[in-house]
């Protein structure tokens, strides 16, 4: 229990001096709260000895009245440090958790683990601060007032003192056992409890899927299933609980019959006055409550261990190292963009082997290849969402690994396939781009993406609503907001991925306007299948098998044998692109 609260002030930071306050005024309460009971001790010790008068009554009525007072006003500071040092930990801990995740590897959104973040932020960090911070003090005070207690008693007679510290070993290992058995069963609840948000979250995500291929009960009962392991392992849980709570109760009531006990055989044996045995008496049944109120949130503690471990977890994850100095220069010799006998992996499936490319400076390269060949990975890699196993990925001569991550992303534009667009504004969506930039330089922008028409005809203009992922827009229309985007950031490293693919023919014509609007005097990278968008490259990147099989223009590639004729040859013949050429 002691390790646990140390273990909540180290991760405590800046607010540690506060919860160490909330302490002292636990402190403080607990023994305003035992001054009662103190002071009708030695009012009975004075009426016995027959030394009371209207005075002392009134001294004793005061202290009691101020005895109370004090109690509640220290309750209060408490409360008021320990919650607000909670809310306000665990809010800097969500903006420390965003910070962290945007320096993790893209893999690690890519492996499942989008279901883990949403419960660590919502249920792990939520329990913690609403449930746990809350009582911490209270804690404190229930340890304070056994200390006190138990201190008293010994003050009393040395025999009930020792008598208590006997009865306290009988409690310390049922709670030893206690927290054992909660602990176990806290973990299988927390991963439970992420792995329904991860079937919620997938259940949500594919609903589309679902309604078309009429996988309504399938899918359902796989969610419901979770609900019911969700619900079966709380139960678990609380039935786990459940004996060693009353194990704790019997010890609780053994032990006061046996201090009671003890006290009266004392008294018989002459070593217990009369007034001290009435005064054990007054607090006698309250002696052993403050140890069993503590270890009855013995589960709700080991439920905020489990959780402090996830959230620890999900912390230690490693982030990309971003310690880097170099500056991209402004001019150089070197090739624009350059890989290195690069070599990477996912876990254990290597999808680029030894490759080595140059591209120049403000040219249009092509990559092309069946899927999986690595085409999306080279981008990624140029990027930095994961980086290399073997060999370097260089822009202008230097090593993204040795470019501060800031500068890197301000030297790189991307336009995704698939667009997400914020649930905000489409003015604060495009300015995103460039969070300084004028009102007139957004309006500009989105002029050029070929958006401005369609945004001045709805209801606010600039200001409408989009919604989540821009759910109120068309796929053509996101794609040229997420375009407008990147010419307001006006990066000179421009990678295109797929951008083209899920749009209609209409929205095509504009975006492909838009695009050339945005890769005027850039170096543009282009993944695509279409054989309109790569064939006026200035170089074509055939990617396959891990590595690059072929390059050369259009023209040239065409003229040869291999990889990329045979793949213009099969588009032509499946989807008419000889009437494109």
């Amino acid at each position: 229990m002691i390790a646990l609260i140390r273990r909540i002030l180290g991760t405590s930071g800046k607010y540690k001096s506060r919860i160490k306050w909330a302490f002292v005024f636990s402190f403080l309460k607990g023994m305003m709260m035992k001054a009662p009971i103190m002071l009708s001790f030695l009012a009975i010790t004075r009426f016995m000895a027959g030394t009371a008068d209207a005075a002392f009554c009134g001294t004793l009525a005061a202290g009691m009245a101020v005895s109370l007072l004090l109690c509640v006003f220290f309750q209060h500071l408490a409360d008021r440090l320990q919650a607000g040092a909670g809310f306000e930990l665990f809010a800097d801990k969500r903006m420390e958790l965003g910070t962290h995740l945007r320096k993790m590897p893209m893999g690690y959104f890519t492996e499942g683990n989008i279901g883990r973040i949403s419960s660590v932020l919502s249920s792990d960090m939520g329990f913690i601060e609403q449930n746990c911070m809350m009582v911490l003090a209270d804690l404190m005070s229930y340890i304070f007032a056994e200390f006190i207690m138990v201190a008293f008693l010994f003050y009393l007679s040395p025999w009930m003192g020792l008598g208590a510290l006997v009865i306290l070993v009988f409690f310390l290992l049922v709670g030893k056992g206690m927290k054992k058995e909660a602990m176990e069963d806290s973990v299988k609840r927390q991963e439970q409890n992420g792995n329904l948000t991860d079937a919620v979250l997938d259940y949500i995500e594919g609903m589309g899927i679902t309604k078309t291929y009429n996988l309504l009960g399938k899918r359902s009962k796989e969610l419901t299933d979770n609900f019911d392991r969700m619900c079966s392992v709380s139960i678990d849980f609380e039935e786990a609980a459940a004996p060693w709570q009353r194990r704790m109760n019997l010890v609780y009531g053994l032990g006061t019959a046996a201090a009671l006990a003890l006290c009266l055989v004392l008294y018989m044996q002459g070593l217990l006055t009369a007034s001290y045995l009435i005064g054990v008496m007054l607090f006698l049944f309250d002696l052993f409550n403050p140890i069993r109120m503590l270890y009855s949130q013995s589960t709700r503690l080991t439920v905020m261990s489990a959780a402090l471990d996830r959230v620890e977890n999900l912390f230690g994850e490693q982030e990309l190292l971003d310690t880097g100095t170099a500056r991209i220069p402004a001019a150089a010799d070197a090739p624009e963009i350059e890989f290195k006998h690069v070599s990477f992996a996912y876990g254990d499936k290597e999808v680029l082997h030894d490759v080595s490319f140059s591209l120049p400076r403000n040219q249009m390269f092509a990559l092309v290849g069946p899927s999986g060949g690595g085409k999306s990975t080279i981008a990624n890699l140029l990027a930095r969402f994961w980086d290399v196993n073997d060999g370097q990925v260089l822009i202008r001569g230097r090593d993204v690994r040795e470019i501060p991550l800031s500068e890197l992303m301000n030297h790189i534009s991307m336009v995704f396939q698939r667009v997400y667009l914020f649930q905000d504004t489409i003015y604060n969506n495009i300015s995103m781009g460039r969070p300084d930039a004028t009102r007139k330089e957004v309006i500009e922008a989105a002029k050029k993406a070929r958006c401005y028409d369609f945004i001045m005809a709805l209801p606010n203009g600039f200001d409408t609503m989009v919604g989540e992922g821009g759910e109120s827009l068309s796929g053509g229309e996101k794609q040229r907001i997420s375009i407008a985007r990147c010419i307001l950031k006006d990066a000179p490293i421009v990678i295109l991925d797929e951008a083209t693919a899920s749009v209609d023919a209409d929205n095509e014509s504009y975006i492909q306007q838009a695009i050339s609007e945005l890769c005027r005097g850039k170096t543009l990278l282009v993944i695509a299948h279409r054989l309109g968008t790569i064939q006026n490259a200035d170089q074509i990147l055939v990617v396959s098998g891990g590595g690059i099989a072929q390059s050369g223009s259009h023209d040239e590639l065409i003229g040869t044998d291999g990889i990329y004729r045979t793949f213009v040859n099969v588009r032509q013949n499946s989807l008419g692109w000889s009437r494109q050429v």
